[in-house]
């Protein structure tokens, strides 16, 4: 399955257009946070393969974790809108609730619709509200992200004043010379659902959520400094969730902001409940993804998630940036913990999936911890996922044909179906696909079967909506495939606008049907 592969958003037009439902005047006060979701929701459920036309009315829940309103001040401060239309729609535009609200209406979702502000908890809270609410029924599968959008300079400079920023623009996580933590801004979005139904469902499974826990650090030194043994209690309420050994974590995405005062007391925290039953022969390996893209706050729990289940699926870690001289304000003899300042594997475990935590801390003082499971199942390579069998079944009338006793043929051809609100996205599209392919050759050239293109085209249709500008490829392989993506990549054969025909099935009768007709 093509991942990420969504319709063309990059311009206000298509907001215009209707692809939302926003209008160009409501558009123009709308938080780029909320924009941003709506954009990056769409290519999940489009990575996850499911088509967003067919959730409306679903128990879906959308749960954002979101703590930034710097658009509405830039708004406030200036002095507009003038008329009733704008000031509602200056106000639903920059609401946080609106991050969720505004995606579950746009979709028809009638789930749970939550936006979580816990600082720069924010977004894992949101993701421990959801496994939830998975748990005990309230939602079927939930949209959980986290944003964060960099829009005020007096914002960022209220945060250099009160000493909070690296001054030279670094993150050191856990390093002597650590002097701060760096802003940055993005968003993130992950797909949840019970594991039992995405694997009835044939879902292609990333990872797994074995646990989680949310407290907060009490009456500690300060609101905003992290409380230890608040943070041990979390971590092993996680793990008691989760029904795993401290031991057996194998990699920590922690929080680690760059601060000498936070990142000490999250070491001793976490060598205090990781390092039992485990030896300097076998460390606990920590690295902080804030060092290679910075703090995204209230987005900066979901990027740790990311990259925790990225590691426990590839098998690598990304390397721990500007490590050079461990901080002295703990004692590392004391510590079976290893910074990962080089890109390492994980180490090989033998008969049981690796297993990676992940925290974040709030400066209003929520903690959250999450404990995340390599995904070993079945079968996992294929584009969709498991593959599922459909049965062929004859009517007894028709007693047991000649054709039935041989094997029903594998397909000679297949459709790749290609639509979008333009002409313009449907090239973009194509263009994708050949990117996709040229990413992917090998696994395509060493699937003997053509199941690998084959889930890829099924998963183009039924995974997948439909949009008005239309194209189709019939294929027979690579080759044939990318012969006829590349003209419609670069120019040639633009789509008209084609509203959706009727489709006849007609059966003559007479013996002439077969094994797979339908």
């Amino acid at each position: 399955m093509p991942v990420g592969f969504a319709p063309n958003i990059d311009d206000i037009e298509q907001f215009d257009a209707g692809f939302f439902r926003i209008s160009p005047v409501e558009a123009e006060w709308l938080d780029p946070q909320q924009r941003m979701m709506l954009e990056t929701s769409w290519q999940a459920l489009e990575d996850a393969g499911i088509d967003s036309d067919s959730l409306k009315g679903s128990r879906i829940g959308v749960y954002t974790g979101i703590s930034n309103d710097e658009y509405r001040m830039l708004v406030v401060e200036s002095g507009k809108p003038a008329d009733a239309a704008s000031c509602l729609y200056a106000l639903s535009g920059t609401n946080l609730n609106g991050t969720s609200g505004r995606v579950a209406f746009v979709l028809g979702l009638m789930g749970p619709s939550k936006a979580i502000d816990a600082a720069c908890a924010s977004s894992l809270v949101a993701v421990h509200d959801a496994v939830t609410d998975l748990q005990e029924g309230r939602a079927d599968i939930t949209i959980v992200r986290g944003v964060q959008a960099i829009l005020n300079g007096r914002v960022f400079e209220l945060r250099s004043d009160a000493m909070m920023l690296s001054p030279d623009g670094q993150c050191k996580t856990f390093d002597a010379s650590a002097n701060g933590y760096v802003r940055g801004e993005g968003c993130g979005v992950v797909i949840l659902k019970r594991l039992s139904e995405a694997e009835s469902d044939g879902d292609r499974i990333r990872g797994v959520i074995r646990g989680s826990a949310v407290n907060h650090g009490g009456a500690s030194t300060g609101l905003t400094v992290p409380h230890t043994p608040a943070l041990e209690k979390m971590i092993e309420t996680a793990l008691a969730h989760a029904g795993i050994n401290a031991s057996e974590v194998d990699y920590l995405e922690a929080h680690g902001t760059g601060t000498g005062v936070g990142d000490p007391i999250e070491l001793n925290a976490v060598g205090s409940v990781y390092g039992k039953g485990r030896s300097g022969e076998d460390p606990l390996l920590v690295g902080s993804v804030k060092t290679n893209i910075g703090h995204l706050e209230s987005a900066a729990g979901i990027a740790g998630l990311i990259k925790a289940v990225l590691v426990m699926q590839r098998g690598v870690i990304p390397r721990h940036l500007h490590f050079e001289s461990p901080t002295p304000a703990v004692d590392w003899s004391d510590l079976p913990l290893r910074v990962t300042s080089s890109m390492m594997d994980l180490p090989p475990r033998a008969g049981r999936p690796r297993v990676a935590g992940v925290n974040s801390f709030g400066i209003s003082g929520t903690n959250a911890h999450l404990v995340v499971e390599e995904y070993c199942g079945m079968s996992n390579t294929r584009v969709k996922g498991a593959p599922q069998r459909v049965a062929i079944h004859l009517p007894e009338s028709l007693g047991t044909p000649a054709d039935t006793k041989r094997p029903v043929r594998p397909r000679g051809a297949r459709i790749l179906p290609l639509s979008g609100k333009s002409s313009a996205a449907v090239r973009d599209l194509a263009a994708r696909y050949l990117l996709w392919m040229d990413e992917h050759a090998e696994e395509i050239a060493t699937d003997g079967s053509g199941a690998f293109l084959a889930d890829m085209a099924w998963t183009a249709g039924v995974g997948r909506s439909h949009f008005a500008f239309r194209s189709a490829i019939v294929f027979h392989d690579v080759a044939s495939l990318q012969s006829q993506l590349q003209p419609l990549a670069e120019s040639g054969g633009s789509p008209k606008s084609r509203a959706a025909s009727k489709v006849a099935f007609a059966y003559t009768g007479q013996g002439s049907q077969w094994a797979g007709i339908g």
